[in-house]
């Protein structure tokens, strides 16, 4: 009886170890896949023109655009997850319809989680100062050196441009249309140069 459970707890052990191992090799891959992912300029550029023209087509996206003082746009930003999880992407912050910077978006989670999926997020400066503020900044956390309001999707898969007068939103969208109740809340946001 005693041996039956040596052998019980050791293969406990042994099962915690290869569910550690996975995960720890999974963390190792998710930190270098930015080190490797470097879209060039012409490959981020593509990628938002297509972003925003999903966006454009969403009931409520032209006139949140119309209204902002700069936007952000991170095209298919990759987020995997196997109990630890993460997530990353590359943009361009353009204001007046011109690229000014490059930013990727990258964030890490722990939790019930498996699978992967690809989004893109838009965040939208409705105010000249928050705009500023941002690109001043080296590395920008959400919720920690700015908060960011989701907007909520409305009737009829449509952006509720009412909440548009926080001083900086997020949209977050596929390409079956807005995603519900999506955030990227703890997400770091660095300029990068392409």
């Amino acid at each position: 009886m005693v041996m039956k459970g040596k052998r019980l707890a050791s293969a406990r052990r042994d099962n915690l170890k290869s569910v550690l191992a996975v995960c720890l090799t999974f963390i190792f891959a998710f930190c270098f896949v930015p080190i490797s992912y470097g879209a060039t300029a012409k490959e981020i550029e593509a990628n938002v023109d297509a972003a925003l023209k999903l966006f454009n087509d969403v009931k409520g996206g032209k006139e949140l655009l119309r209204k902002a003082k700069g936007v952000l746009v991170l095209p298919g930003v990759f987020k995997a997850g196997l109990i630890v999880g993460g997530e990353y992407g590359e943009g361009a912050l353009r204001i007046g319809g011109k690229t000014v910077d490059y930013y990727s978006i990258a964030a890490g989670s722990f939790g019930l989680q498996i699978g992967g999926q690809k989004k893109n997020v838009i965040i939208v400066f409705m105010e000249e100062g928050a705009l500023k503020s941002f690109r001043a900044s080296s590395g920008w956390k959400v919720g920690a050196d700015g908060s960011v309001a989701a907007i909520n999707v409305g009737a009829g898969a449509s952006i509720d441009t009412t909440q548009a007068k926080e001083t900086i939103v997020s949209v977050i969208f596929g390409q079956k249309g807005l995603m519900a109740n999506a955030t990227i809340e703890g997400a770091k946001l660095t300029k990068i140069v392409r």
